[in-house]
C-alpha cells in the first residue's frame, strides 16, 4: 500500500507536532510504503523571506530524520526537486470547478484569519491534488482540516478518469481517531500561533524546566489530592506513559503527598528522555549537512523517476507533446 504524507516547513517542531503527526507517520514505515515530502512550494502561500524558508526547509528535514524517519524503510525529498507536480498542477487545474475550490474551508479560514487572499491560496488543493494523484497514492493520513482536501482530490481525478479512462488511483483519506487533541501549557489545543507549545528540540533541560513551569495548574494546596483528569500537567504526561505508568501517576495525584511543583519536574524529565536519542541524532546530522542532501537527493532520484512515468502516461491521454 503507497502512503503519502507533506510536511509544512513552518519552524520549531513540539510535542503536539510529534504525538499529532510525526509518531503515527514513522511507525507508518513499518506497515507501508511510505512516502514523505517537505512541502515548500506549499510553504509558499505564506513565506515572505526566501532565506528562511530555505533554512526552515532544511531544518525540517533534519528534525525528521532525528525524530525517526528511515530513509531505508521512506522516500523522503523536498518538494520542489520533483518538479513534475506543477505541470500536473496545471493540467488538472482544467478539471477543477470554481465553486469546488470556492467551498474550501481551509482557504476561507485562512483569509479570515488575514492571510492575504492570491492564487496560490485559492489553488492550494490544487497542487496537493497533484501531489497525491502523481505517486497513485492509495491513503493519505490527514487531520480533519484536511479531509476536504482528499475529496477535491478525488474529485478532481474522477472527472480526469471520465474523459480519458482510468489513469489516477483514486486515494482515501486516514484519519487517525485515537490522536485527541494534544494540549498545551495553557488548556488550548497546542500550536506555536497561540504561543502555547513545548518545542521538542529546546535546547537545555532548565530551559524546558522552565516551560513547564508555565503550565496551568489550579490552585489546590499542597497536601491535599489534586485532580488529574482536567489537569493539563497530567495530559500531557500522560501522552509519554503506558496504561501501568498512567495508573501509577493517577495515585501520585490522588494520595496528596506532592504538589503541581514535582509534577511539572516529573513531566520535564519524560520529555527530555523521550528525545534523547533524537538529540544526538540531530546533532550529527547538524554536523553532517552533506549526509542529509544526500538523503534528499536519493528521495528525489526515486521520486522523479515515478513522476516521469506518470507524466508521459498523463502528456499523452490530454495531448502534450
Amino acid at each position: 500500500m503507497r502512503i503519502l504524507t507533506g510536511i509544512q516547513a513552518s519552524g520549531k517542531l513540539h510535542i503536539g507536532n510529534y504525538f499529532g503527526a510525526m509518531k503515527p507517520m514513522i511507525e507508518l514505515q513499518e506497515k507501508a510504503e511510505l512516502f514523505t515530502f517537505i512541502a515548500n512550494y506549499h510553504s509558499l502561500t505564506t513565506s515572505k523571506d526566501a532565506n528562511l524558508l530555505r533554512e526552515l526547509t532544511f531544518d525540517a528535514a533534519i528534525d525528521y530524520l532525528s525524530l525517526g524517519i528511515d530513509p531505508e524503510k521512506t522516500t523522503f525529498w523536498v518538494q520542489s526537486d520533483a518538479p513534475q507536480v506543477l505541470e500536473l498542477y496545471w493540467i488538472l487545474s482544467k478539471f477543477t470547478p470554481m465553486g469546488l475550490l470556492e467551498r474550501a474551508h481551509s482557504y476561507k479560514d485562512k483569509v479570515a484569519k488575514g492571510i492575504g487572499a492570491n492564487h496560490a491560496l485559492f489553488s492550494y488543493p490544487v497542487l496537493m491534488a497533484a501531489d497525491i494523484l502523481l505517486l497513485d497514492t492509495q491513503k493519505v493520513p490527514v487531520g480533519k482540516d484536511q479531509i476536504q482536501h482528499v475529496e477535491i482530490t478525488r474529485d478532481i481525478a474522477t472527472k480526469f478518469n471520465n474523459e480519458y479512462g482510468e489513469i489516477f488511483t483514486l486515494p482515501e483519506y486516514v484519519v487517525n481517531e485515537e490522536v485527541a487533541t494534544i494540549p498545551g501549557i495553557d488548556g488550548q489545543k497546542m500550536s506555536k500561533s497561540y504561543k502555547n507549545a513545548i518545542d521538542i528540540f529546546i535546547e537545555t533541560e532548565k530551559k524546558l524546566q522552565k516551560r513547564c513551569n508555565k503550565i496551568i495548574s489550579s490552585s489546590t494546596p499542597l497536601g491535599e489530592p489534586l485532580e488529574y483528569k482536567e489537569c493539563n500537567i497530567y495530559n500531557i504526561a500522560s501522552l509519554f506513559l503506558d496504561e501501568d505508568r498512567k495508573l501509577e501517576l493517577q495515585q501520585r495525584y490522588k494520595s496528596g503527598q506532592e504538589g503541581y511543583g514535582h509534577f511539572k519536574k516529573y513531566l520535564k524529565e519524560l520529555i527530555w528522555e523521550e528525545f534523547a536519542e533524537a538529540r544526538e541524532k540531530r546533532e550529527m546530522y547538524m554536523a553532517n549537512p552533506n549526509l542529509v542532501k544526500d538523503i534528499l537527493s536519493d528521495g528525489a532520484n526515486k521520486i522523479r523517476k515515478i513522476a516521469d512515468e506518470k507524466m508521459k502516461i498523463v502528456r499523452d491521454a490530454v495531448g502534450i507533446l
